[in-house]
């Protein structure tokens, strides 16, 4: 699916069962308002739609993840040197060789069902009820049996089990963050919508999956299972394909080159071998060591095991990933696409500013923590119990001590606020309860509560109301003055200070009061809505969901580490602005409106300086994260909600958050456990000390590889022992046994320092380019020019039929080079010899062990074609390796001295010119 076709959506109902009249939707549903379907009807309906479920595809099996590990290039190469061995009557050959391909099969088999069993433990969900009217009675049935045509009953606290048009409603809100990103609750009513309205606006319409936060409502379900809002978004990540990671791409094409260097040194070696007329035996023999000293044995090894690693660190970082190489991607993540609502903020309303007696005040504390004050400009508590109770009373949510909130999310913010005031709520609504209430309704934009409470050390009969300020404001006469007096509502500077709130991304909602007498409370009770008049305006709050505490300093991580941070949300632009500026984003704001308007090249040419999206749609989240790919990003996505789940698997890395829907974990290629963004930028530092060492351990690799092939080349060419310049047995040993300790050394060095303050690799240059290429063919050729010494000057004649003191010590000194090369080349350009160092020598104390022992025990003597060593033999050993530690040490000073070099002119350059 092309880009613009991503962005391109029609609506694929039959029916706009929003417009349409509640009768009318009865009518098209074929079910009756009051009596809801009848149980018959109902199962036939179920046999032809399928139980209201969302589907998701079956995870592999393991014997499909055992078959793709064997069919990789790399396996299948060792597979065809073991049936040679076999051949050729090199059993002991053949069975180091098969049991390595066993070990490398298992191995990664293992982690990848371990990563994928990680994921499968997120996904524990409890089946959904819902109360459905079925042949007139109310029935509690699983939501999966629900069926087009039923008529649900639900209530504040209840998820809603699938789409459904309102009937009738009251006060009814829902929380949609899940679909559309909107992180405030939605007023909802049976009126029908125009055919055009966005889908974030079908206030006619409930949506699978959301939440009732207030209210009560009878709702015709109209859409389930995959037809649902929920199940269309699931329905787009069957589009987007399965992609491999940068690394794999990468080694996939480092495998083949290796494939094609390996097998021609084989075909020129067994040529040359040919025309000095070798028996076929001793061809297939010299064809086998040649393979086994080409081909890199545990390069599925150690790559396995190191991002088995990185996904274990990540798992104890509360970050779990379905795919081992999903690690490494993370290290590559250019582009982050963040989503608003629970990612970057809380998803806590909280208030932030309030304005009082002409006065603004600041709120400190955060999300739904009961600790936090209100401070003036000279930071002195506010002490007013009066306008806590004015806070608290016309209030329907409760809070507990633990944060844990019943209700509307704005009411509990103002909860809040009032407990920091000294009010206790829940306390206050027993003490002074209701006389009377005008309750909250979209139409009007206000509630309102009649109480006695205490006013200045008397009691008195307060209506109190609470509203949209514009609404509330048009009904004040009078304001009570910094001094609690009542004077003349002095408009401008209200309005104002609305204007200041709104212009940072606060929601707003603003208190008043009339004072009453007690001979009024009959009148009053009997006709509240009509004395919410000539108002006492007491003040206005702002309320925001406010940022993690950790998103700031992710933030600037993530530049510093070079990595541009966008927030794409389903809140308004205004709002996603203000929050942006916050974090401090960058520049640039735009509305899913505006992106609609514009084509793929406009858009893409104007991505660099724009930071923030606001109200945007699946659809337009998907066209984002594909133009960035387009531009050559690496992109994480992250979010919670199901409207975010086709960009995530869209995206090279997929972020999903642990509280999120479980079709966005689904899609999602790594899961934040703890819902926090500063994690996901832990793991980039995290994926990019995994590459370091990948790119280290193939420096590592590709040095000894090259350093055989060249080695075995040398022998045929100057016939050195037919060609056999080492036995295969004694290459193996060398390649698995010595070469283990020696990746077990790199992937235990410590962290690179700094890792963070670098720009991210760019993808088009990979771990194959033309500066890795140098420097893997000369330390290659360093190795093989010491190791060919003995060979050529030996004290006897190397034979391909029994062991010699000039082949062992060729043996010894590419062991030891082995040894030497993994402290080297651990890091670049750094000095492998600095520290720390420590754990690293410890560790490579046992492979020098494994070499003397080769050539001084007895079994292993006549495993591996080896005999013992005079002193001066291994002395003369000892001084051929340390010719490398000096090439390679001298290579990385003159690399740090040119760079050193390059940024003293670029300093020179750029300096003031003094007289």
């Amino acid at each position: 699916m092309t880009i613009e076709a991503q962005h391109t959506t029609s609506e694929e109902h039959g029916v706009e069962w929003w417009a349409l009249a509640p009768d009318d939707v009865i009518a098209q549903a074929k079910t009756e308002g009051s009596r809801g379907l009848a149980p018959a009807e109902a199962e036939k309906r179920l046999a032809e739609v399928g139980p209201n479920a969302l589907q998701s595809a079956p995870p592999p099996s393991v014997w499909r993840i055992a078959l793709s590990q064997v069919l990789e290039l790399m396996t299948l190469m060792l597979i065809a040197v073991t049936i040679v061995s076999l051949l050729i009557g090199q059993v002991t050959t053949a069975i180091i060789v098969a049991i390595l391909v066993l070990f490398n099969v298992i191995t990664g088999t293992q982690q990848e069902v371990k990563a994928r069993r990680s994921v499968d433990a997120l996904a524990k969900l409890q089946t959904p009820k819902a109360r459905v009217v079925r042949d007139g009675t109310l029935l509690q049935i699983d939501a999966t049996g629900l069926v087009p045509g039923d008529i649900v009953e639900l209530e504040s606290g209840d998820l809603v089990p699938a789409d459904g048009r309102i009937l009738r409603s009251s006060n009814l809100e829902t929380q949609e963050s899940s679909l559309t990103g909107e992180s405030l609750p939605i007023p909802k009513g049976p009126a029908e919508n125009t055919a055009d309205t966005a889908l974030a606006d079908r206030t006619s319409m409930v949506f699978q999956n959301t939440s009732v936060t207030r209210g009560t409502a009878r709702i015709a379900v109209v859409e389930t299972g995959m037809r649902t809002q929920m199940g269309r978004i699931a329905s787009l990540l069957t589009q987007v394909g399965d992609k491999k990671s940068p690394l794999q791409l990468e080694l996939d094409g480092l495998t083949k080159v290796l494939g094609i260097i390996a097998w021609s040194a084989v075909l020129v070696i067994v040529l040359i071998g040919f025309a000095r007329g070798q028996s076929l035996d001793e061809l297939l023999f010299l064809a086998t060591a040649v393979a086994i000293s080409a081909i890199p044995t545990g390069l599925p090894v150690f790559v396995q095991s190191l991002l088995a690693w990185g996904a274990s660190r990540l798992a104890k970082e509360r970050a779990i990933v379905t795919s081992l190489n999903d690690v490494e991607t993370l290290g590559a993540t250019s582009a982050i696409c963040s989503d608003k609502t629970g990612t970057l903020t809380l998803n806590k309303m909280t208030v932030r500013t309030a304005w009082f007696g002409g006065n603004t005040y600041r709120v400190t504390g955060e999300g739904y923590s009961f600790e936090g004050q209100v401070l003036g400009t000279t930071d002195e508590p506010l002490d007013a119990p009066t306008l806590g109770l004015a806070i608290s009373l016309p209030n329907d949510a409760t809070v507990s001590a633990d944060g844990e909130v019943v209700g509307d999310p704005t009411e509990a913010a103002l909860v809040v606020l009032a407990a920091r005031l000294g009010i206790d709520a829940d306390e206050a609504r027993k003490d002074y309860p209701r006389l009377a209430e005008v309750p909250f309704d979209s139409d009007y934009k206000f509630m309102a509560t009649l109480q006695r409470i205490p006013v200045r050390g008397e009691q008195r009969l307060v209506l109190i109301v609470k509203g949209a300020p514009d609404v509330v404001l048009g009904r004040c006469t009078t304001m009570l003055s910094e001094t609690r007096e009542i004077v003349p509502v002095a408009s401008d500077s209200a309005t104002a200070e609305l204007e200041r709130m709104s212009a940072t991304g606060l929601r707003t909602l603003a208190f008043a009061a009339r004072f009453l007498d007690d001979a009024d409370e009959g009148r009053v009770a009997a006709d509240p809505m009509s004395w919410v008049a000539d108002l006492v305006l007491i003040g206005i709050v702002g309320i925001v969901d406010p940022l993690r505490p950790e998103a700031k300093a992710a933030v600037e991580v993530a530049h510093r580490a070079g990595i541009d941070v966008r927030m794409i949300t389903g809140d308004h632009a205004v709002t996603a602005g203000a929050i942006g500026a916050e974090l401090g984003l960058g520049t640039g704001a735009v509305s899913g409106a505006d992106l609609k308007e514009m084509s793929d090249e406009e858009l893409s040419r104007r991505l660099p300086d724009l930071h923030v999206f606001g109200r945007v749609t699946p659809d337009d989240k998907l066209r984002l994260v594909g133009l960035l790919q387009a531009k050559g990003a690496i992109v994480a996505m992250t979010g919670d909600a199901v409207n975010d789940a086709a960009a995530i698997k869209q995206a090279n890395i997929g972020v999903a958050m642990g509280s999120g829907s479980e079709v966005t974990k689904q899609a999602a290629k790594l899961v934040l456990t703890d819902d926090n963004f500063a994690t996901l930028v832990h793991a980039v530092e995290l994926g990019r000390i995994v590459y370091s060492k990948i790119t280290a351990y193939l420096r590592f690799q590709m040095t000894q590889l090259l350093s055989l092939i060249m080695l075995f080349l040398a022998a045929s060419a100057f016939s050195i022992a037919e060609g056999v310049a080492l036995f295969p047995a004694q290459v193996l040993f060398i390649n698995f046994f010595v070469a283990l300790f020696a990746v077990i050394a790199i992937a235990a060095d410590a962290n690179p320092p700094g890792i963070m303050n670098h720009p991210p690799r760019d993808p088009k240059i990979g771990v194959v380019n033309p500066v890795s290429l140098v420097e893997w063919l000369v330390y290659g050729a360093v190795i093989f020019l010491i190791a060919l010494v003995p060979l050529l000057w030996g004290p006897d004649e190397p034979s391909p039929s029994e062991p010699t003191a000039s082949m062992t010590m060729a043996y010894v000194v590419l062991g030891l080079a082995t040894v030497l090369s993994a402290l080297l080349m651990r890091r670049t350009p750094e000095s492998g010899l600095l520290p720390p160092i420590a754990a690293v020598a410890k560790i490579l104390v046992w492979p020098v062990a494994l070499i003397v022992a080769s050539t001084e025990v007895g079994i292993l003597q006549r495993m591996l074609g080896t005999v013992s060593l005079t002193g001066w033999q291994w002395l003369a050993c000892i001084g051929l390796t340390l010719v490398l530690l000096v090439v390679v040490e001298g290579d990385k000073w003159f690399r740090r001295r040119r760079v050193a070099n390059r940024t003293r002119g670029r300093r020179v350059a750029t300096a003031p010119v003094t007289r």
